[in-house]
């Protein structure tokens, strides 16, 4: 798993830094919606009562994370909208 987690890893980078300017917006529409996911998840697994408190904890960083990043890519992307008008 630590294989497949650093080749993902490399390789989404790669592919980010690739992406050019004009497609920024839309690639962080993208990551919004991935992060909203991971939000519903996070979710989940914090608040259920079946899961061991260790993963509680991890869910809540999780939605933490992704939190932030969603709000993070819309003030990016509504300032990037800004500086098209």
């Amino acid at each position: 798993m630590l294989y497949v987690f650093l080749l993902s890893t490399f390789i989404g980078v790669g592919v980010i830094m690739r992406v050019s300017r004009l497609l920024h917006t839309p690639l962080m529409s993208i990551t919004n919606a991935i992060s909203a996911i991971a939000v519903v998840g996070a979710i989940i697994v914090s608040g259920g009562q079946n899961y061991p408190i260790g993963i509680r904890i991890l869910g809540a960083i999780a939605m933490f994370c992704s939190m932030t990043n969603i709000i993070s890519g819309f003030l990016i992307t509504d300032r990037m909208l800004k500086m098209f008008k």
